[in-house]
Order: C-alpha cells, then structure tokens, then sequence
C-alpha cells in the first residue's frame, strides 16, 4: 500500500443542516479526506488523534488517509490464523521436508501462545492436531478427528491477537516456548535455532501483509544457543570397523544381502542416504579394474505422503545446496566398483534404473535399512563399543568416509566437491575429525626451528 508522510490538517467545516454537522479535514499527499461527527468536542478529539499520529512519524495510507497502526487494527487476526496464511502462502512448490519444519516451529508455539488454558485438552493431542492439520495444507480438504476437531477450536478460540506482539512480554513467551519439548525439557540448540528462524520469516511476513509494524523479535534480549556442528569423533568408525560392518550387513537374510551396496556408497561414496536411494543403474560407471564414477542428480528424502505433492513418501529434489538441475560426479573407488559389481549381477536394477529397492520394489527407507543396521552393529563390535556412539547411525559411514578422505591427505577442496559441501562447511563440521595433524604442524616446526640451531653462526663483520 503507498504511504506517506506529508500530512496537511484543516479547520472544520460546519454544516447545520447535516445530521452530523462537524467535519474533521486534511490531506495525505495531496489527497482530501474528511470525516463527520455530532458534536465539535467529537471533532476536536478525532483531529488531536490524527495530529498525534503524524508528529510522532507514523506514516499515513495514500488510499485511506489514516495511519497505519488503525489499519493494522482493523485487519487484527490471532496468532493461529496467521500461522495458517503463513503456510499457505509458502506452499506452493516448498519442499515436502521445509513443510514439516514449518508445522514443526508453529505446533510447538501456538499453543502456549494462548489467552487462558482453562478447558485445555490433552496437549499431545493439540499438538498432533496443529502439526497434521492445523499447518498442514494437503490436509484442510477433509475433516480432522474430532478429538482433532475440538482441540482446534479450543485453540482458535483461545489464540492471542497478533497485536500483542507489540509487547516485549508476548514475545519472550513465543521464545521461552520454542526452547522446551512436549514434555517440557529442553530443545537441542540446533532445534531451538532453527525454528527461531523459521519464526522469524513468519514476522516478516506478517509486516508485509499489515499486521504488525515491524518484527518484535529483535526487540527483545536473546541470548541464543551455542550450537555444536562438528561431527563427533566419537562415531566415527575406522577402515577395518567399516569394511567388516558393510559385510556383516550382507549376512542379515535377504533384505541385508540386498543392502550391502546400498551401505557400501555411503562409505566408499560419501554419498547421503537420501542420494543413494536412488542411484541408478545408468548413472553408474563400474569398470572391471581400477576407479569408477556415479552421477548424482537428486535426492529423494522421506517426509511422508501427507507432505508431498504427489502423495508419495519420498520428495523428489535436487542435490542438497545445489541448483536445481546441478549435478554431482563423484569418482568410487575400486572397492565400491565390486559391490556395486556384484549387487547389479545379483539383483539387477528395479524398472525405472533404481539399484535398491524393497521386496516389493518400492523405496528403500529408514525403518527397514535401520534395523538392518543395527543387527550388523551388534554382530561387528564389542559390547562397550555398541554401548557407545561409534556408527550408531548409518549416515555415521559417511562421516567416515569423509574423514578418511581428509586424514588421507586428499585436498579439502576436492573432498568437499565429492561430498556436496563448501568447503568452509567441510572444515567446520569435520575439524575434530581430523587425525595426526598437531604431529605433523610439530614436525614442520621442530624442522625449522633444528635447522636454525643446526646452522653455522654468521661470519663476523671484521671491520675497517
């Protein structure tokens, strides 16, 4: 809406024979407005309004003629409604997993963000609700639960206004709830950061839509998390402890026989879980000697059937971080090339080109490769080693890889390239897995620093 700041006020104008008689006048960029009323104290009082709002800088609607904060009032809607414009107008084309961050941050908010508790239902059920409904646009064709149903008119009913957000106390109450889990304890730091963005993206679009005057969340104090992104070192498992996981993994029945490839290019490929469900027979370059190559073209995460577009459980994407027809080349070395040999010889690949499939030949996911995993844990390593964090999940054969990557020498550069990150992300979230390096930088040093004690002293100068 076009605003301004040039405001001109006029005496009133009376007329007697009106039913209102007292007419308030100015102008708003040139632009005449007016307004009538009974009585001249009635006047009087609007006009001191209006004066008000222009000495103190606020700008004035071109169309309107009125300030913005009484627009903003008059578009007042609750925090729950807004939530829902929020989500509706991203939508269209978002990413299936962005969906869930959204539905996420909001159901962990809206209902904290409330008037009163009183009549409050079960809060597991509210944030279910709010969470598979409420923000969830694929759902608002049909009718929740009505357990659902009830908590969300509770929750609509009891909303706060967005207005009160103009308040430092209202927003410290949105960030204290952002900090705690369902059960009340705390959120991991990375959690908090996150949907304090994504919260942060809702504010700015309540400013552009009118509804609030700025965004409140920078006028109040927040210390924000320490986050920890360094892969811990901990988890990290060694070659040895690799190699005999990925064939420990072949020997649970059919489904682990079927996943021993699917492993063996997180490790040796460096590739994310996401990318390797559907790696293709076609983008595979598998010699009979020496190095191989794969091509990555897109991801295939799984957020569930509710949130994608076309009601399957894996969102089609493009490399993560990368554009969206980008592609990735990424050089295998002779290990995975004979896996990869023999799971091609053994199982073939599904219609569409797909190397790992169910039994059924849908998508590989989680709970079937998860449970492989862990079978194969149990079988390789000790019981205190089981005990511990060392390749607890399977993307920890990534961190692996990547690691042995950099502690082999092999320039960051490069292994960044083959693992889709920047190498300033590269650095920051594998530097504790960098091996032998204090050794090495000593050696450099104590070579200098023998070399000068070693050296002959200088010739002095003998003088005239």
């Amino acid at each position: 809406m076009p605003t301004s700041y040039k405001v001109t006020f006029w005496d009133h104008r009376h007329r007697p024979d009106r039913r209102k008689p007292w007419m308030v006048r100015w102008t708003v960029a040139g632009r005449e407005f007016s307004e009538s009323y009974l009585s001249k104290t009635q006047a009087d009082g609007r006009k001191a309004e209006l004066i008000t709002a222009a000495r103190s800088g606020e700008p004035f609607d071109v169309d309107r003629g009125l300030p913005l904060s009484e627009l903003r009032k008059e578009k007042q809607i609750t925090w729950y409604e807004l939530g829902r414009r929020y989500v509706e107008a991203r939508w269209e084309g978002a990413p299936a997993k962005t969906r869930t961050t959204w539905a996420d941050a909001l159901a962990t908010v809206t209902f904290e963000l409330v008037k009163s508790k009183a009549g409050m239902p079960d809060k597991r059920i509210v944030r279910r609700a709010l969470y598979s409904w409420a923000f969830n646009v694929h759902a608002w064709g049909e009718e929740p639960p009505a357990d659902w149903a009830k908590a969300l008119a509770w929750v609509q009913k009891q909303s706060v206004l967005v207005s009160a957000f103009e308040e430092p106390p209202m927003v410290r109450r949105l960030l204290n709830a952002l900090a705690v889990k369902l059960d009340g304890k705390k959120a991991a730091p990375s959690v908090i950061l996150r949907k304090r963005r994504i919260l942060g993206h809702l504010f700015g679009y309540a400013v552009k839509e009118g509804y609030l005057a700025a965004n409140p969340l920078p006028t109040v104090q927040w210390q924000p998390p320490e986050t920890e992104e360094e892969v811990d070192p901990g988890v990290v498992v060694n070659e040895d402890q690799a190699a005999a996981l990925i064939e420990a993994v072949g020997r649970q029945g059919k489904r682990g026989a079927h996943l021993r490839a699917f492993f063996a290019c997180l490790y040796y490929g460096w590739l994310r879980p996401a990318e390797a469900v559907f790696l293709t027979l076609a983008r595979c370059h598998l010699p009979v000697e020496g190095w191989g190559y794969v091509v990555l073209d897109e991801t295939r995460p799984r957020v569930g059937s509710a949130w994608t577009d076309d009601g399957t459980s894996h969102d089609k994407r493009g490399l993560k971080h990368r554009a969206e027809k980008a592609t990735r080349r990424v050089p295998v070395p002779p290990e995975l090339v004979a896996i990869l040999r023999e799971h091609v010889a053994a199982f073939g690949a599904a219609p569409d080109g797909r190397l790992f499939r169910t039994s059924r030949g849908g998508m590989v996911q989680e709970s079937g490769y998860g449970v492989v995993w862990q079978r194969a844990r149990a079988e390789v390593l000790s019981p205190a080693d089981c005990a511990t964090k060392l390749g607890k999940r399977p993307y920890d054969l990534r961190h692996a890889g990547i690691s042995l990557g950099l502690n082999s020498g092999v320039d960051p550069t490069e292994v960044a390239r083959r693992a889709g990150h920047s190498v300033a992300v590269l650095l920051r979230v594998y530097a504790k897995c960098l091996h032998g390096t204090v050794e090495y930088a000593n050696e450099l040093i104590s070579k200098r620093l023998n070399r000068n004690r070693t050296a002959p002293p200088p010739t002095p100068d003998p003088g005239p």
